[in-house]
C-alpha cells in the first residue's frame, strides 16, 4: 500500500486550505486502497530558502529542513491542496517545495485548487514544477470555487459532485504512486 501525503499549501491566517485539505482527507479515508495523511506546511516554520547548498546534492545544514526532508521523504505520491494568489501557487508552498529534491523524485501528485477560477492557474503553475523534480502530475484535480464552495467566500461546504472528483483523482494518484513506488525500489 502506498502513502499518500496530503499537503495543506498555505500558511496564511484565515487560509480555506485547512478546511479544504481535512475535507479532502476525510474522502480519502474512506478509502482501503492507500495510506493518507495530512502534512501543514506552516508547522515547520520555514523561512525563505536558506540553504547554501542546492537541495539537489541532499546536504542539508538546517534542522528545519532536515525535519522537512524527513517528514516528506517516505511518501509515496502527494496531494497538493492550493490556493490561487496571483495567478499562482502560494509563495509559502512554493518555498517549502524548493527546499527540497530528491524527497520529490520519481513520485506522483495530485492536486486540489480553490480560488476566483478555481485556482487553476496554480496548478498549471505546480505542473511545472513537477516536472523539473521528476514527479508525475495526474491529470484530473479538483478545482473548486470561492463563489459556490464558500459560503459567503469564507466558510468551506463543497458542492456534493466534487466527492467523486477527489475519488477519481486518488484513483489515478495511487495507479501512479504505486507503479513509481516499484520504480524507486529497483
Amino acid at each position: 500500500m502506498i502513502k499518500v501525503a496530503i499537503i495543506i499549501g498555505s500558511t496564511r491566517p484565515g487560509r480555506k486550505g485547512e478546511a479544504v485539505a481535512h475535507w479532502v482527507h476525510e474522502v480519502a479515508k474512506k478509502r482501503s486502497d492507500a495510506e493518507f495523511e495530512l502534512v501543514d506546511i506552516r508547522d515547520f516554520n520555514l523561512p525563505l530558502l536558506d540553504e547554501p547548498i542546492p537541495p539537489v546534492r541532499g546536504q542539508y545544514s538546517q534542522p528545519h529542513t532536515q525535519a522537512w526532508s524527513a517528514r516528506i521523504d517516505p511518501f509515496d505520491a502527494f496531494i497538493f491542496v492550493t490556493p490561487e494568489y496571483n495567478h499562482g501557487t502560494s509563495g509559502a508552498l512554493k518555498n517549502a517545495i524548493d527546499f527540497l529534491y530528491r524527497e520529490w523524485n520519481n513520485k506522483a501528485a495530485g492536486f486540489v485548487s480553490y480560488g476566483g477560477t478555481l485556482g487553476l492557474r496554480a496548478v498549471e503553475q505546480l505542473r511545472l514544477i513537477m516536472a523539473e523534480l521528476q514527479v508525475a502530475d495526474v491529470r484530473a484535480q479538483v478545482g473548486l470555487s470561492l463563489r459556490t464552495d464558500f459560503e459567503n467566500f469564507t466558510v468551506f461546504k463543497p458542492a456534493a459532485h466534487h466527492e467523486a472528483s477527489v475519488n477519481t483523482m486518488i484513483d489515478q494518484l495511487i495507479a501512479w504512486g504505486g507503479a513509481l513506488k516499484a520504480l524507486r525500489t529497483k
